[in-house]
């Protein structure tokens, strides 16, 4: 990943919640990558190792994401049962659909694109749903992070304890075969 002079340094698993936000980054620019891809229609030079690694993001990282929110979060934010945070569970419920949603569009991105890599090209009929479905992606993911980043997140950061978001961290460093310090 290219360095950027001035760039925010990311966040590591003491800080959890900015890890998720960091995260949401990398969504937005791989779901980015693959809809500029599809749209041009063509696998050529540098654009087949983008769309390659922006498949692979989905596969392998993003699914962990979706984890990290729904098993380490998620679960800790309904156990406060703080009346205050009510309306946020709420949304937390709303989010959860979302992640199965996109998961069901990841599916059919992760079909179609890997038979656009093994043959070369795709029928006009499969490009067009490629991209219809990639265009859903974003929308979601526009609605979705926004929540998160917005609602969800600064509101955690408020509510849990210092040993909850250390919990989290632990959890999310796990799930990545890392050992957190």
């Amino acid at each position: 990943m290219p360095i950027t002079i001035g760039a925010k340094k990311e966040s590591d698993f003491d800080d959890p919640i900015g890890m998720l936000s960091d995260c949401h980054r990398r969504i937005e620019r791989f779901l980015n990558v693959l809809a500029r891809v599809a749209e041009r229609g063509s696998l050529e030079g540098e654009a087949r190792a983008a769309f390659e690694a922006a498949l692979r993001y989905f596969r392998d990282a993003a699914p962990k994401h979706t984890a990290d929110e729904e098993e380490s979060l998620f679960p800790r934010l309904r156990a406060l049962g703080d009346p205050a945070l009510l309306a946020l569970i709420a949304k937390v419920d709303a989010l959860e659909e979302d992640h199965v949603c996109a998961n069901r569009n990841h599916e059919d991105v992760e079909r179609l694109g890997q038979r656009w890599l093994n043959e070369g090209a795709l029928p006009a009929k499969e490009m067009a749903r490629l991209l219809e479905v990639l265009r859903q992606l974003q929308a979601l993911y526009a609605h979705h992070i926004a929540a998160e980043d917005r609602e969800i997140f600064p509101a955690a950061k408020a509510a849990l304890q210092a040993a909850d978001c250390q919990a989290i961290g632990g959890e999310m460093a796990a799930r990545r075969g890392v050992r957190s310090e």
